[in-house]
């Protein structure tokens, strides 16, 4: 996650953690809200799934300049508008249902954000018929995170972005030390680039990481 808010009203712990009112230590931007819900029951919880992976890209792209809760606060209208981001659905949506998307006033109105959306769907079509992409190396750092459930990764965009799981990562012993960028999120993003999505650097692309379970930037309280 990028950013955070200090707050000043709170039990901080020596790790950047604050204390909240149900007596649990979080990070600073996960304290109030949906984005303390967010934070207790998704970010950092693995995702295998192409449309669920797809839906991470387009929204930390769209989360670029501005704040995460905004983002989490439309994400619903968002899912509805673009079709639970199945990208095939999105593709199909015709230059009337695209228009209307771009005016919806329950997104974020952002041109080029807009036609990134599209731009990523078609890229994530096109990496279903790589025949590199089918399925995960046998030992593949993946493997220590997801466990069994590496079975799971599907072929095309979920096999590309956990391809780039790193071999070791080491947590965070303070919210200080969370990094926004590593040598993965880089590699990821020039990749992705290389092939075609749009709005993917190296600082959404560790977003993206941690959101999703492929590295573990949880901090202790103590």
């Amino acid at each position: 996650m990028r950013g955070s808010d200090d707050d000043g009203h709170r039990a901080v712990t020596a790790t950047g953690l604050v204390l909240c009112d149900d007596g649990r230590y979080r990070p600073p931007w996960a304290t109030d809200g949906a984005l303390r819900e967010y934070y207790d029951t998704e970010w950092g919880r693995p995702v295998v799934t192409e449309h669920g992976l797809l839906e991470r890209v387009v929204l930390e792209g769209f989360q670029a300049g501005l704040s995460w809760s905004t983002v989490l606060a439309k994400r619903p209208a968002f899912r509805e508008v673009f079709h639970m981001f199945h990208p095939e659905l999105i593709l199909d949506m015709d230059a009337e249902a695209r228009q209307a998307a771009r005016e919806d006033a329950r997104l974020i109105r952002n041109g080029r954000k807009m036609d990134a959306v599209f731009t990523n769907a078609a890229a994530t079509v096109v990496l279903r018929d790589d025949p590199g992409l089918r399925s995960l190396p046998a030992g593949s750092p993946a493997e220590g995170v997801l466990g069994g459930a590496v079975a799971a990764v599907r072929p095309g965009l979920p096999v590309l972005l956990w391809s780039f799981t790193p071999e070791r990562h080491v947590r965070p012993r303070s919210w200080s030390e969370v990094p926004t960028t590593s040598p993965e999120s880089e590699a990821m993003a020039a990749e992705l680039r290389r092939r075609g999505f749009v709005f993917v650097g190296p600082t959404t692309c560790y977003a993206l990481m941690q959101a999703v379970g492929m590295v573990d930037d949880r901090v202790e309280a103590d």
